[in-house]
């Protein structure tokens, strides 16, 4: 679900036990993603269906960056913003594992030396109602902007940066008692994070690295621009125009750092689809990062959705549980498991169906209404091509 508002990262995401890619019959996708480029205005398109943990088509097409000759590759990585959500919630699942925390912890209790100065509410705002963003905490508005603006003045590594900025977001005033209401809010994974740091001792990037990255075998993954400073050696992002925008790596390449855990991190659609299929699989699979019954707790609805006003990429209706959201599509009369992430240079969905052990990722390298229309259309041919259900 691409986050709502001011830069969105978006707003409504190796060890996996299956066969190496060359003894895989995989389907080129590249024929049927071209025409989608010019259609849609795309720079660039990649996606992929998994079927039981293992990809059964890929494919990527068009240019890293608009107005040249360089291609994209299938291992090229695309930011996918807010469909980090769920990574940062599968953080906080291991902890509730570990006995850290309990989904019931109030933040009062999670943050004990910020319970003095929390707004009025938000100390009996539980772990689950921050990660499925029924807490109160705002959603972006000019308040959290000031704070991300301020957040450069600070000193520290990001961890430390991240404790000062909750520091200063406790004390805002809710928007709606805890429990009562959705608003997607970006600034509450920011907070999720630094409870990940509390508890770890480390920065949420490094623990993401430590316990999704590697143990999955991310190797494309990383955190901001997926281009490196002054190369073109990935995608660059895109603002919508005519001609579209590419925006080199750099301090308006991507959101402020400061936010990775709301979403940050890019990656290739083949390490995407690695992680998409082990989420449709329950935790059945390799890794063994959760229990399944903990990861079913992750994806479970909890909250409805009403947005008539959502930006591209956000459902206007729908369900959302801790770090995913639930969708229903024409194309099928099973709902699906779905987020998707933009920066508003980027969008990438993640579509979902876990009862058929299902999963398709797409992405690409430009934000707006016109990319999000595209991705649609595209998941819903992919869908009739290689979906399990009937519709």
């Amino acid at each position: 679900m691409a986050m709502p508002g001011r830069r969105a990262v978006l707003a409504l995401p190796g060890a996996l036990a299956a066969a190496p890619a060359a003894a895989q019959q995989v389907a080129s996708l590249d024929a049927t993603l071209r025409p989608y480029l010019a259609r849609h205005t795309l720079p660039a398109l990649a996606a992929a269906v998994v079927r039981q943990g293992r990809v059964v088509a890929s494919g990527a097409v068009g240019l890293r960056r608009w107005g040249t000759t360089i291609p994209v590759t299938i291992n090229d990585a695309f930011h996918i913003g807010s469909d980090t959500k769920a990574m940062t919630a599968l953080l906080l699942a291991q902890l509730v594992e570990a006995g850290r925390l309990r989904w019931d912890t109030p933040m009062a209790e999670a943050f004990p030396d910020l319970a003095g100065r929390m707004t009025v509410g938000l100390g009996a705002a539980t772990l689950t109602q921050v990660m499925s963003h029924t807490s109160g905490l705002p959603a972006d508005n000019d308040a959290t902007d000031k704070l991300i603006a301020q957040s450069f003045e600070q000193p520290g590594n990001l961890d430390t940066v991240r404790a000062w900025f909750v520091g200063e977001l406790v004390r805002l005033p809710l928007t709606s008692p805890p429990g009562t209401r959705f608003s997607y809010s970006n600034s509450g994974y920011v907070m999720l994070g630094a409870l990940v740091e509390r508890l770890t001792g480390r920065t949420w990037e490094e623990v993401v690295v430590e316990r999704i990255f590697t143990p999955f075998g991310l190797r494309t993954a990383g955190f901001g621009p997926a281009a490196s400073m002054g190369r073109v050696d990935a995608t660059l992002g895109h603002i919508p125009g005519s001609p579209p925008k590419p925006m080199l790596a750099g301090p308006n390449g991507d959101n402020p750092l400061l936010i990775g855990p709301a979403g940050t991190v890019h990656l290739s659609v083949l390490d995407f689809a690695r992680w998409a299929g082990w989420n449709a699989g329950l935790a059945r699979r390799a890794p063994a990062l959760v229990r399944p019954e903990t990861l079913q707790r992750l994806q479970a609805p909890i909250v409805d959705i009403t947005r008539p006003d959502a930006p591209p990429g956000t459902p206007p209706t729908g369900r959302y549980g801790l770090g995913w959201g639930w969708v229903r599509l024409p194309v099928s009369t099973e709902p699906f498991q779905f987020h998707a992430g933009s920066n508003e240079m980027n969008l990438a969905f993640i579509v979902l169906q876990p009862r058929f052990d299902f999963a398709m990722v797409a992405m690409t390298n430009i934000g707006g209404t016109e990319a999000d229309t595209g991705l649609k259309a595209l998941v819903t041919e992919l869908y009739r091509r290689f979906g399990p259900a009937p519709a």
